[in-house]
């Protein structure tokens, strides 16, 4: 039996499947992912939520990096992982997908049953007043207060931002909220997300673990599991005697907490994976 199909045949002895999604997904959409195949940072690691909170410097330096980001995570599609994860939705297969990624390419996909676990990059919150916006707007505020910025160009990066180092930042504009700022006030603008340091919120998490009770097995996809805010659902799932398989191309944090590893590229094993439950994924209407 080959990889594919015993991973087919654990999908098929589990109709509910609790799916926890990671980079690995949305890398043939053009965004990177954060870790090589041993789980070590690719990279630097993200920015934290206490920096960006408590360093304008910070806030200069993401934002900036953010303003020329934004062209590649704006404009990225659904893959062939996120299009056969929704086929696997549309025949009943799937009880909740949870995702680590904040790129709402699920969604875009055609997914309905999806939580975002770490929030979504496409949208901005203030955090004073509480207000939510779309992150395309606050796209154009940037573009005005910093024009000098625009040109630049450097490769994309997983949080949604880009590789730009080496620069000086401190010229960067970073704006206040619109709406504190008409009364007077100047408060921060993050995007709504969870970074690193921030704890997802409680309902949300909440949420999931009612879905993966109601799950009778849990797929994880494309994740390391290096984080704690996805290992614990693995964990949970084998405390409650639950199955869990895992396809992701290299080594994940709940190895020995397997029972099937499929070590393979994530689109390509979706979709035949997908295939036998109708239309061709990319096939599919978005």
């Amino acid at each position: 039996m080959t990889d594919i199909e015993a991973l087919r045949v654990f999908v098929e002895r589990h109709p509910r499947l609790f799916v926890l999604t990671g980079a690995g997904v949305s890398t043939d959409s053009g965004i990177p992912d954060y870790r090589d195949a041993n789980g070590d940072w690719k990279r630097p690691p993200p920015v934290t939520f206490q920096a960006f909170m408590g360093e304008h410097a910070t806030r200069q330096r993401y934002w900036a990096r953010s303003l020329i980001g934004w062209r590649t995570i704006g404009q990225a599609r659904p893959g062939p992982a996120h299009h056969a994860l929704r086929t696997l939705e549309a025949a009943g297969r799937i009880e909740l997908l949870l995702t680590q990624n904040v790129d709402g390419l699920h969604q875009a996909a055609g997914s309905r049953e999806v939580i975002d676990l770490h929030g979504r990059i496409d949208t901005v919150c203030c955090m004073a007043c509480a207000r939510r916006w779309p992150r395309a707007e606050w796209q154009q505020t940037l573009r005005q207060a910093n024009p000098d910025w625009v040109a630049l160009h450097a490769p994309a990066a997983p949080d949604g931002d880009a590789d730009l180092d080496g620069v000086d930042f401190s010229t960067v504009v970073v704006p206040p909220c619109p709406h504190c700022a008409a009364e007077g006030r100047a408060n921060i603008v993050k995007p709504d997300v969870v970074f690193f340091g921030e704890n997802a919120p409680r309902e949300r998490v909440q949420a999931a673990f009612d879905a993966l009770a109601r799950s009778d097995a849990m797929l994880v996809v494309g994740s390391s599991l290096m984080v704690y805010s996805g290992l614990r659902f693995v964990q949970a799932a084998v405390a409650a005697g639950q199955p869990v398989a895992a396809l992701n191309l290299g080594r994940t944090r709940a190895d020995e907490l397997l029972t099937l590893k499929v070590e393979q590229s994530v689109g390509p094993a979706l979709l035949a994976l997908a295939a036998p439950y109708g239309q061709h994924p990319s096939a599919l209407p978005v």
